[in-house]
């Protein structure tokens, strides 16, 4: 009962702006919706709404993490969450998931730009719309070192089509380069250890890599991603690391009147529909959008 009260009274007590929405017409009742909620977690309207109806079966500790961060929870109320759904408070280390709702509002406001928020380990937690759009959803993925993008990087081939196969190599360098740093800072600490002793049983070439003991963390980078729809998109990537280092937000975003900015507004407009149709514009010239 308490674990459904408090989940209704956090999505009142937000607004739309607080978490980059628009506000329409015909708003009657305070706060989120439901189905806000929902799709901004990445789950169900339906399993969402069995939770505040005390219905629900017990949500795991990744939905608990992705519930907190939707709902701009503080610390301790992550923390109240987790016990009151019958999960213990997370640690509160140096590995943490945790992402403050500063960060988050942020996040938000970036409208014409991809962004999202990484941890140290490339373990994807938040993103935007556009983000999503661009790159994929990384919500159902969790926070284990499986959904690091390091991890994916070396263990799943179909990860590097997110870019042209000419930045393959230096994309490996660069994620090797970033992992050594963070293993070097929490040295012992189990995720960060976990992760590097999983790569060098399972990939030769991370192993390789590793060998090398290059070392960097990086602070902007520009590179191109590769959308299954619209095709290569060269984006600018800044990087913005909180004070501690454990987690960074990235911003990928492209020059206004350029193509790869046009890219993104098309992104952006059309959303998840499919790209390829014909748009209204160009139906009598018979071209189609790239």
């Amino acid at each position: 009962m308490a674990f459904a009260d408090f989940l209704r009274a956090r999505r009142e007590a937000l607004t739309p702006g607080d978490v980059g929405l628009t506000v329409g017409p015909r708003r009657r009742a305070p706060g989120l919706r439901r189905e806000e909620v929902a799709q901004l977690t990445g789950m169900s309207v339906d399993y969402y709404s069995r939770l505040e109806q005390r219905r629900g079966p017990q949500p795991s500790v990744s939905m608990l993490s992705a519930l907190a961060r939707t709902l701009r929870l503080s610390l301790d109320e992550r923390d109240h969450l987790f016990r009151l759904a019958g999960h213990p408070a997370p640690e509160r280390t140096a590995g943490s998931t945790f992402v403050r709702p500063a960060l988050l509002h942020v996040l938000d406001q970036l409208d014409d730009c991809a962004a999202f928020v990484a941890s140290d380990l490339e373990v994807v937690l938040a993103q935007n719309r556009l983000s999503i759009l661009l790159m994929g959803d990384f919500r159902a993925l969790g926070t284990g070192i499986a959904a690091s993008a390091v991890w994916k990087w070396f263990t799943e081939p179909d990860f590097h089509s997110l870019y042209p196969r000419e930045e393959w190599e230096r994309q490996a360098r660069i994620r090797v380069a970033n992992l050594r740093a963070a293993w070097s800072r929490r040295r012992g600490d189990a995720d960060v250890e976990a992760l590097v002793d999983g790569l060098l049983s399972r990939s030769d070439e991370f192993r390789a890599l590793w060998e090398r003991h290059e070392v960097g963390v990086p602070q902007e980078d520009h590179k191109t991603l590769v959308h299954p729809r619209i095709g290569p998109i060269p984006v600018d990537c800044e990087i913005l690391a909180t004070a501690d280092g454990n987690q960074r937000l990235i911003i990928l975003s492209a020059q206004p009147a350029s193509e790869s900015y046009g890219k993104l507004k098309l992104l952006s407009v059309l959303g998840d529909q499919e790209v390829g149709r014909l748009t209204d514009g160009d139906r009598g010239s018979g071209r189609r959008v790239r």
